[in-house]
């Protein structure tokens, strides 16, 4: 019987892992795919308060270092679902059935955070690993001294074009608006490379290629006009959406998939919290997942007190 049992290992799941374990409480972390969620694909991370700069993978992993070193008994298994059961006492303890097991806890925390949004075009899930990408820090480098094209207007997108900008012969970075989302730090850096070419007002319709990606369909939003442009690679960084379909019946979602919860991480079910990118909240950024995860963590210590 765990205390807090923590679905996902990212920053908002690690760091409530963290603040549950050093209340003495015995948590339990499962996580699908590996621990750090999105922030360990990032190159460089530069707005974290108090440190100032750090590769995503470091920060990650001194978290999982950090749970693990404080007694946080983290698993690689994928939860498939959860349900609410009586014990013998007639208490209401939580069950978290994964592809491996089941484990029983006195309460729940969702931090499934978000996973990358597709395109949605014809042949883009079959291009995946042949062309198509989300992960320019994953798999750019097989495509070093080549042609790529980046998707997307925010942080994410302009710090994969300016990764790609270092390694590839041609960038192209297609955004849907005239003005980026991201910081102006990276659009002015990406706007000194000779090699990086802006298509602004565009977006991409068409993907050209049998068993690899050739070449792409670009269209203007403002003329109509549109091109063909070949290249080796298409990363795209279009943002995320929640990863909360399997517990869209547990607790209450909105019309997008997130999590309702405020600034407290309560979810409509008792005992159950949610934290970091999966729950309804305007800012999702490095600092407010920890946060979430320090607020989640310590609400579940206080449900534990009237259990």
């Amino acid at each position: 019987m765990f205390d807090i049992m923590i679905v996902g290992a990212g920053t908002a799941g690690l760091s409530a892992a963290i603040y549950a374990a050093r209340a003495g409480k015995k948590v339990l972390v499962l996580e699908e795919k590996t621990y750090g969620g999105q922030i360990i694909n990032t190159q460089e991370v530069e707005n974290y308060p108090g440190i100032k700069k750090i590769s995503g993978y470091e920060f990650a992993t001194n978290l999982y270092e950090q749970a693990a070193g404080l007694g946080a008994d983290i698993r690689f298994e994928q939860v498939m679902k959860i349900e609410s059961i009586p014990d013998q006492e007639g208490k209401e303890v939580k069950k978290v059935v994964t592809n491996q097991a089941e484990y029983e806890g006195k309460s729940v925390i969702l931090a499934t955070g978000a996973k990358n949004r597709p395109l949605g075009l014809d042949g883009e899930q079959r291009l995946i690993g042949a062309g198509i990408s989300y992960c320019a820090t994953c798999d750019g480098a097989f495509f070093r001294g080549r042609t790529v094209a980046v998707n997307g207007g925010g942080n994410t997108a302009l710090e994969d074009a300016v990764f790609l900008a270092g390694i590839c012969q041609k960038v192209y970075l297609i955004h849907r608006r005239n003005t980026f989302r991201g910081e102006e730090k990276q659009v002015t850096l990406l706007k000194e490379k000779e090699n990086v070419e802006f298509l602004l007002d565009s977006q991409v319709t068409a993907l050209y290629g049998e068993k690899k990606l050739e070449a792409i369909e670009v269209a203007n939003t403002v003329d109509g006009s549109s091109k063909r442009i070949p290249v080796d690679a298409l990363f795209v960084a279009i943002g995320q959406m929640p990863d909360n379909e399997r517990f869209s019946g547990l607790v209450d979602v909105d019309e997008k998939g997130y999590i309702k919860a405020e600034e407290d991480c309560h979810t409509n079910v008792a005992g159950i919290y949610t934290a970091g990118d999966c729950r309804t909240k305007k800012v999702r950024q490095l600092a407010t997942a920890a946060a979430d995860g320090a607020v989640a963590g310590l609400a579940a210590c206080e449900y534990l007190e009237e259990w």
